[in-house]
């Protein structure tokens, strides 16, 4: 029964290196997975919002990222606007679902509205030279 045993285990490991040789690779011309590029919560600098549903941001003086929206926030374009930016757990935003945005106005006495962000994508140097000056965070 142990032979029996021992060559069953023998033909399974054989079995396993034969399939996993015979895997496909991939072409050495496939484009490398878009690295995430995250940053601390704290090196936030400033922001604008070209419309309701699209929020450009700037981090450390030299990263932009553009924040898509999931709904429109119409308090985006009010003058006097502010984002208020809740942190929970790590300081660290990676991807839209780490942020927590609400707006609010600095004058106002309504209560902060929640903005929900769909999608962060990080610009290049050419898309973010590229920004029109009215919108440049």
């Amino acid at each position: 029964m142990r032979k029996f045993l021992l060559a069953m285990a023998a033909t399974c490991v054989g079995l396993g290196m034969a399939a996993a040789s015979a895997q496909p690779t991939e072409p050495a011309s496939s484009p490398a997975p878009q690295q995430t590029s995250c940053f601390f919560i704290n090196q936030f600098e400033n922001w604008k919002a070209p419309d309701a549903k699209t929020i450009l941001i700037r981090v450390n003086l030299s990263k932009f990222y553009r924040l898509d929206l999931a709904n429109e926030c119409p308090m985006l374009l009010w003058p006097d606007t502010h984002l208020v930016i809740n942190v929970r757990g790590p300081s660290t935003i990676c991807r839209a679902i780490d942020w927590d945005l609400k707006v609010n106005q600095t004058s106002s006495h309504m209560a902060p509205i929640g903005c929900i962000v769909k999608e962060m994508t990080q610009l290049s140097p050419a898309e973010a030279t590229a920004i029109p000056a009215k919108f440049k965070p």
